[in-house]
């Protein structure tokens, strides 16, 4: 999913695209560096997407930078699975994508959190 999310980016946007499989790795690399758009899992390995995002918020030289959710979470069951836009926001989150993703919903998403941030 990543490699596909990534592909769509730098055809569509023209991004430079950092990929990393684990929330630890993601966390040493907000140490590292700062971003213009963070693309986050609630569901990737490690201590999970919701502690990182909090991570982000507090701890790091991105705090201010836009995070949109990408997850399945959005979509799930029950209402104790799901992660709806205002619970994103309550959670540090600037806009969530549901997986499955789609193309233009993603794109749109970032480029509205570009312009925000501009």
């Amino acid at each position: 999913m990543r490699l596909l999310l990534a592909q769509f980016i730098g055809q569509d946007l023209g991004a430079e695209i950092t990929l990393v499989g684990t929330c630890e790795g993601a966390l040493r690399l907000l140490e590292e560096s700062t971003y213009e758009v963070i693309l986050l899992d609630l569901l990737m390995p490690g201590i999970g997407g919701v502690e990182v995002l909090k991570r982000i918020r507090t701890q790091s030289a991105n705090r201010s930078t836009p995070v949109i959710l990408v997850t399945v979470l959005a979509q799930a069951g029950s209402a104790n699975e799901r992660v709806s836009p205002e619970r994103a926001k309550v959670l540090g989150a600037n806009d969530i994508v549901a997986k499955p993703v789609e193309r233009q919903r993603l794109i749109a998403a970032i480029r509205a959190q570009l312009r925000a941030a501009s």
